[in-house]
């Protein structure tokens, strides 16, 4: 892992593309997405975020935007990639997708071919692109994950969430040989459940997910973000919790996260 050779995206100076997914829906993906992003803009990073839920899009919802253009005009030729590009609260830039659009639910060689070149275009221009997917393991998710250098599951510790975490990183092993994945453990209530559940977690990978040419799968705990009241509140109000609430619990555990993925993406394993 951390190979650019792995790439499909050929430039000198490039973004680390890094997908943000997660098992389920209502885990807090999108919201971790967003503010991950603030974290990293804030330590001096050119920082994108792609709505890469091409059917079911919310980002727009949680920075409080109302986009004139989208990706999904940007899909149609109606209008260029640069006119959709968004400067978002928080220092960071956004490129947002519709909602609904069932045309763009399904991975079509066309969706495919302009997935990748969006994307393309992007990485020479930002330190950091974030690809907010869906969720689960749909063909569209899959293909989104498959252009990134490192993935981030995003998960809580109630067990459906785990569980569908579990199958998530399973597929991403097997079918795109991952052998590093990124865990963020959010709503978590008390200090160290978030590493007692990647332990358990690793403990499962272990045991059930069959290594290609005899390399484990390393499930890297990378932090937690607390239950915290600021963060409905953020929700609620389509505030960014790193812009509002800076100070809160919650927003002092994405810095965290933050700081350990620039860290490991400095210092590559």
């Amino acid at each position: 892992m951390n190979d650019r050779a792995l790439s499909p995206f050929d430039h000198v100076h490039r973004a680390w593309v890094i997908a943000v997914t997660s098992g389920k829906g209502g885990v807090g993906k999108t919201f971790v997405s967003a503010n991950l992003a603030a974290a990293l803009a804030k330590r001096g990073h050119r920082v994108l975020v792609l709505d890469a839920d091409l059917g079911l899009a919310n980002l727009d919802v949680v920075l409080n935007l109302y986009p004139k253009i989208t990706l999904h005009d940007v899909f149609s030729g109606t209008a260029s990639l640069e006119e959709a590009v968004l400067q978002a609260p928080g220092g960071f830039s956004v490129v947002l997708a519709g909602s609904g659009l069932v045309e763009y639910s399904r991975l079509t060689p066309e969706v495919r071919e302009k997935f990748h070149s969006v994307v393309a275009t992007l990485v020479p221009r930002y330190d950091y692109v974030l690809l907010d997917t869906g969720a689960g393991i749909s063909d569209v998710v899959l293909y989104a994950v498959s252009l990134a250098d490192d993935v981030l599951v995003v998960a809580t510790p109630e067990p459906t969430s785990l569980t569908d975490a579990y199958a998530t990183m399973k597929v991403l092993a097997t079918q795109q040989r991952r052998r590093l994945l990124h865990l963020v453990i959010n709503q978590v209530r008390r200090s160290g459940d978030g590493k007692l559940v990647s332990q358990q977690l690793q403990q499962v990978i272990d045991r059930f997910v069959v290594p290609q040419a005899g390399e484990p799968v390393r499930l890297v705990h990378v932090g937690d973000v607390p239950s915290d009241a600021a963060v409905q509140d953020a929700v609620r109000r389509r505030h960014l919790l790193l812009e509002a609430l800076p100070g809160s619990a919650a927003a002092q555990g994405i810095r965290g996260i933050a700081a350990r993925i620039e860290e490991s993406v400095s210092t590559p394993a």
